[in-house]
């Protein structure tokens, strides 16, 4: 396989209805806002879910969640350690003059996500760290418009231990606080460069899967704050540039997106109440595809 040859940017627009899309565990789980009410999205949350997808797909990934594993290994090093290519060089032992290199060169073989995003390797009782530089940046995701937040006060009224001073009696209801976004639509960007895709072999195959990866984000990821159907993908823009440093930055082709709110006096409850443009860029064709 080849590695891409010309600069890649991407859009991704989705919705959430009525779902907590990425919680902030500093402010007690509340979707995340910045100071002027927009919903955010980490970069690191999409990055997870693109790793479930991925994995879903078939795909080897490193950076596994624990409830998700795809093998025996319960953590990175575990799982590093069990590759028969990459653990050679994180012995004390291998005074391998380039084997910042190696590790890089294998563990972007064995792992699409290093591959892709990059990784860092630096264990303790090693004496190797190395950074791997992946192509495929990604940034943060941000509400079109501010969002409503709902919280609503939840009971948990069953017995989670014995009663101790009175087994037939149930112990005391514990309260707690669920919260959600009332309706979003969210927009992020990024791209994927191909001298970096050269150092980890990022391949157009891999580019490729991206892409369906994108396109079906929130395939197999309910959960009780994110139940199926509340967080959809409605569009992914795709360019292709014609060289490696690309016609256009990617701030421009980013900024090439418009969505629009139809009416600035309703509150939006529906992807329908925006319009989506793309300003076409001279020579730089765009491809659009739904989501699934």
């Amino acid at each position: 396989m080849t590695t891409i040859q010309n600069k890649i940017d991407f859009a991704i627009v989705f919705t959430v209805d009525k779902a907590n899309p990425n919680g902030d565990p500093l402010n007690g789980n509340r979707p995340r806002q910045d100071y002027d009410g927009h919903g955010e999205v980490s970069d690191v949350a999409i990055k997870r879910k693109l790793r479930n997808r991925l994995q879903d797909a078939g795909e080897s990934i490193l950076v596994q969640s624990d409830e998700r594993r795809a093998d025996g290994y319960r953590s990175i090093y575990d799982r590093v350690s069990g590759n028969e290519d990459v653990a050679p060089y994180f012995a004390k032992n291998n005074k391998a003059a380039n084997k910042e290199e190696l590790v890089e060169m294998f563990a972007s073989k064995a792992w699409y996500d290093v591959r892709a995003f990059g990784q860092v390797f630096a264990f303790k009782g090693t004496d190797v760290s190395v950074g791997v530089r992946g192509p495929v940046s990604i940034h943060a995701a941000t509400s079109i418009s501010p969002v409503e937040i709902t919280s609503m006060q939840i009971t948990k009224s069953v017995n989670s231990t014995t009663n101790e001073k009175d087994p037939s009696k149930k112990t005391s209801d514990t309260m707690g606080m669920k919260h959600r976004v009332d309706f979003g639509v969210y927009l992020f960007c990024g791209s994927i460069n191909p001298q970096l895709a050269e150092r980890t072999g990022f391949s157009d195959e891999d580019s490729e899967k991206l892409k369906q990866a994108f396109i079906t984000l929130f395939a197999n990821d309910s959960s009780s704050a994110r139940p199926d159907g509340s967080m959809e993908v409605n569009k992914v823009f795709w360019w292709e540039h014609n060289s490696k440093l690309g016609q256009f930055s990617s701030a421009k082709v980013h900024r090439s997106i418009k969505i629009k709110l139809n009416a600035d006096d309703k509150i939006p409850n529906s992807i329908d109440d925006y319009t989506i443009t793309v300003e076409q860029l001279e020579g730089l064709p765009v491809k659009e595809y739904d989501g699934l």
